[in-house]
C-alpha cells in the first residue's frame, strides 16, 4: 500500500492555467465575477456553438437554476434520468418539486425513450404534465435525443441537460449540452477538465441566461443602495477558478483523446475475457470517454466487488455505477418508470454488475496495463 494511489479520475492541470490564475492576481481579481469569468462564459459557448452561458459555483446549482426558470414550484412533478448521481435530482427537492424517475437503455444506458413515453402516457390520464425533464448523458455519453426530444415536443415539455459528465462530447454532430432548453457542466476535480469546483448552465434563450445570472448574484436590483425584489442566490464562479477553467479548456481535446485511449485499450485487452462487456457506444454519437466501465455478465464467477477489493490491494481505485435513484433510501418512494418490468429494470441490472475503472489521464501506460493485469489475474485462477 506504500505505493502511489491510483485513482478513478483526478484532477490534470495542462500548464496554462497558473498564468491565468496569475493574472487574476496581479490584476486583484481574486472577488468572484471578473474578466475570466466573462472569458469563461464566452469560449465554452463558442466551443458547444450557443449562444449564452452562466459560469455558477457546480453543476447542481446550474441544474437548480435550470429549474427556477423553468418555473418548477411545490408540488410539481419533474421526470428525471434514474442512473445519475443525486446532483442532477436534488435540485427538484430544492424547489418543492417531486421528481419521477425513468429507467435506462441497454445501447447507451441513458434515458429510455420507451419508459418515458410511459410516463407521459399515464401522467397525461391522470391530467398532470412534468414542467421538466431532466436527461442526463451518463459517463460522457449522449442520450438518443432525436427520440427523446420528439416525445417531449408532443407534450411541450422542455428539456434540462444534464451534461455533467459530457463536456466534448457529441451526438449526431451536436455538442453534448446544446440540444435542450439549457445545458448543464460540471468542472468538478474528477470532471474531463475542471476548475476545482464549478459549473455552467448555456442556452441559447440569452434572456433566460441573463436572469439567471441575476438570481445568481442574490437578485440584487439596479439601485444605489442593495434592493432585492426576488429571492437571490450565491452562486456565482469566481474569477480566480474561471481562470483556472480557461487554461484547463485549451487541453479539452488532448484530454478527450486521452480517455479514448484508456477505453480502448480496456476494450482489446479484455477482448478474451467472455465474463466481460465494455459500457456500450451508441452509434449515433462520439462520448468524450469520461470513465471507462464494463459489466460482468451475469453469470460470471468474478464480481464487481471481487475486483474492486483487489485493486484497492493494489492501492488502485475503483467504484461501482451510480446507484440508481429509485433505489436510493432517500428517493425509494418516489415513482419509477422501468424499461422492463416493475420488478426488475435496466439501471438496477447495469448497478449490480457495473464496475467504473481507472480512467485518469495522467496514468501512464504502464500503469494502465498494471491496472488490466490486476483484473485479469481474477479470471485465470
Amino acid at each position: 500500500m506504500g505505493e502511489k494511489r491510483i485513482y478513478l479520475a483526478s484532477p490534470h492541470m495542462g500548464g496554462c492555467e497558473e498564468s491565468f490564475v496569475k493574472n487574476a492576481f496581479e490584476t486583484n481579481w481574486i472577488a468572484p465575477l471578473g474578466p475570466h469569468v466573462d472569458g469563461f462564459e464566452k469560449e465554452v459557448a463558442s466551443l458547444v456553438g450557443i449562444k449564452s452561458a452562466a459560469a455558477l459555483y457546480s453543476g447542481t446549482a446550474a441544474i437548480h437554476m435550470a429549474l427556477k426558470y423553468l418555473n418548477v414550484s411545490k408540488g410539481d412533478i419533474v421526470f428525471c434520468s434514474s442512473l445519475t448521481f443525486s446532483a442532477s435530482c436534488n435540485p427538484i427537492i430544492y424547489e418543492g418539486a417531486i421528481p419521477i424517475f425513468i429507467d435506462s437503455e441497454l445501447n447507451s444506458w441513458n434515458m429510455c425513450p420507451e419508459a418515458l413515453s410511459q410516463a407521459f402516457e399515464e401522467c397525461e390520464k391522470n391530467n398532470i404534465l412534468p414542467k421538466a425533464v431532466v436527461v442526463v448523458n451518463l459517463y460522457g455519453q449522449s442520450a438518443d435525443f432525436d427520440k427523446i426530444t420528439e416525445i417531449c415536443n408532443k407534450y411541450k415539455v422542455p428539456i434540462i441537460e444534464d451534461a455533467a459528465e459530457s463536456l466534448g462530447a457529441k451526438y449526431k454532430g451536436k455538442y453534448s449540452g446544446t440540444i435542450g432548453e439549457f445545458g448543464v457542466y460540471s468542472f468538478n476535480g474528477n470532471k474531463i477538465i475542471t476548475t476545482s469546483g464549478g459549473g455552467m448552465i448555456v442556452s441559447n434563450n440569452e434572456v433566460a441566461i441573463k436572469k439567471i445570472k441575476f438570481w445568481s448574484t442574490q437578485a440584487r436590483d439596479s439601485e444605489r443602495y442593495y434592493q432585492h425584489s426576488e429571492l437571490g442566490y450565491n452562486y456565482r464562479l469566481s474569477n480566480v477558478l474561471a481562470g483556472i477553467g480557461r487554461g484547463q479548456l485549451q487541453v479539452l481535446n488532448q484530454r478527450i483523446s486521452q480517455k479514448k485511449h484508456i477505453y480502448e485499450t480496456y476494450r482489446k485487452q479484455f477482448s478474451d475475457i467472455e465474463e466481460i462487456e465494455m459500457m456500450p457506444i451508441a452509434k449515433y454519437g462520439e462520448p468524450n470517454y469520461w470513465l471507462s466501465v464494463i459489466t460482468l455478465k451475469e453469470w460470471s464467477k468474478v464480481k464487481p466487488i471481487d475486483i474492486i477489493l483487489e485493486l484497492e490491494k493494489e492501492n488502485i481505485e475503483a467504484r461501482l455505477v451510480w446507484k440508481p435513484m429509485h433505489l436510493q433510501p432517500y428517493y425509494y418512494k418516489n415513482k419509477f418508470y422501468s424499461t422492463k418490468n416493475h420488478n426488475e429494470s435496466i439501471a438496477e441490472d447495469i448497478f449490480n454488475r457495473g464496475i467504473c475503472l481507472p480512467s485518469d489521464t495522467k496514468m501512464t501506460e504502464e500503469i494502465l496495463l498494471k491496472v488490466i493485469q490486476v483484473i485479469k489475474n481474477q479470471f485465470n485462477r
